[in-house]
């Protein structure tokens, strides 16, 4: 298991301390703090009518939120979906072996969690998402329409994949996402594991057997593989 990084931990720079080494190392260009401050009152701004703040969860901030929040909603977005299209050489992965976290890419559905924040509190716990998310500006944070399980609409900020980024590397063979999950590893641990507790919270909030499941099914597959071949020296 790698690190699992909480609210003070943010608060406190952990992502600006590991990005500043990557960037050192050539492996990241951050946005300072400046930029992400400037992105963060820009989506404030572009806030919907009479709408509250929601954050909509889809990868890892389902399992490990971060932040504060007051309501909680299971939500369905349309126009998108979950896909292992972001690649990283820090978090997940290193330079020689990189690995991939999730996107919201274009096409299809996906179901996650709505997560609602205090108004009082909104400046604080933006700037912990923002922190955390938008490190490198891979994302690109969006208003979105999100339907609950009763069938009402509201809106969500989403952190939409950027295909433009450098780092995205589309839709490829379910083959090809499990041998470059199975076998990265990082900073914060292994790739793996960030697919494992990703199921695992979809699981909590009943999506059953689908995409996320044949891949991590697949990645532990080759893990076994692996290990027997280290154990066999073959």
């Amino acid at each position: 298991m790698g690190i699992l990084v909480d609210r003070d931990g943010i608060k406190n720079g952990f992502f600006q301390e590991m990005a500043r080494q990557a960037e050192a190392e050539g492996l990241l260009k951050p946005l300072c703090d400046e930029e992400r401050r400037a992105s963060r009152i820009a989506t404030v701004a572009a806030r919907p009518k009479g709408s509250d703040i929601w954050v909509f969860a889809y990868g890892s901030l389902m399992w490990n939120p971060a932040f504060h929040f007051v309501d909680r909603k299971i939500a369905r977005l349309h126009g998108y979906h979950r896909a292992f299209c972001l690649e990283t050489q820090i978090g997940r992965g290193t330079r020689d072996c990189p690995g991939l976290v999730l996107g919201l890419d274009r096409g299809g559905s996906v179901q996650g969690v709505a997560l609602r924040i205090d108004e009082a509190q909104a400046d604080e716990e933006l700037d912990v998402i923002w922190a955390r998310e938008m490190l490198a500006g891979s994302y690109r944070p969006t208003w979105v329409r999100l339907i609950d399980n009763d069938g009402g609409a509201f809106h969500a900020i989403a952190f939409v994949m950027r295909r433009d980024c450098d780092r995205y590397k589309g839709c490829r063979p379910m083959e090809e996402v499990a041998q470059q999950i199975a076998r990265a590893a990082g900073r914060l641990g292994p790739c793996s594991d960030y697919l494992e507790q990703t199921v695992s919270a979809m699981d909590e909030i009943g999506i059953g057997d689908g995409p996320m499941h044949r891949l991590r099914d697949r990645v532990r597959a080759l893990q076994s593989e692996m290990e027997l071949e280290r154990s066999t020296g073959s």
